[in-house]
């Protein structure tokens, strides 16, 4: 994304907020840090419950609602988002898929650069 133009002026560029996104149908976790230099500041971490919801097309919207709040309050540089891994369940891995393509859609609705990082990572 080297087209990315940044609205913050230039003495902030040492100073990055990073929204971690972990999605799931069942549960959809999140942390905000931000990072000076090379130290990293603890902002935020939790969960978005989806358990009780049966429709799975309400918990994608739920799952990219709320993604798009974080984005409108925290105002994130970036986005780190959990790369798809490989299981044996083909419903499980759509499933998962659809949940981390709306997160991606909500920071790429914001403009918000986003990175996928394997689960190790």
């Amino acid at each position: 994304m080297s087209n990315f133009v940044s609205n913050k002026s230039s003495h902030l560029k040492t100073e990055r907020i990073i929204l971690g996104v972990d999605p799931g149908t069942t549960i959809m976790g999140f942390g905000i840090i931000k990072v000076v230099g090379k130290k990293m500041e603890f902002i935020q971490m939790n969960e978005l419950l989806l358990k009780k919801y049966e429709d799975p097309y309400i918990k994608l919207k739920l799952i990219f609602e709320r993604t798009i709040e974080l984005i409108d309050t925290y105002h994130p540089d970036e986005i780190a988002l959990e790369a798809p891994f490989f299981g044996k369940n083909v419903q499980s891995m759509l499933k998962l898929g659809r949940a981390q393509g709306v997160a991606m859609a909500a920071g790429l609705s914001r403009q918000i650069p986003v990175t996928e990082y394997l689960p190790k990572k």
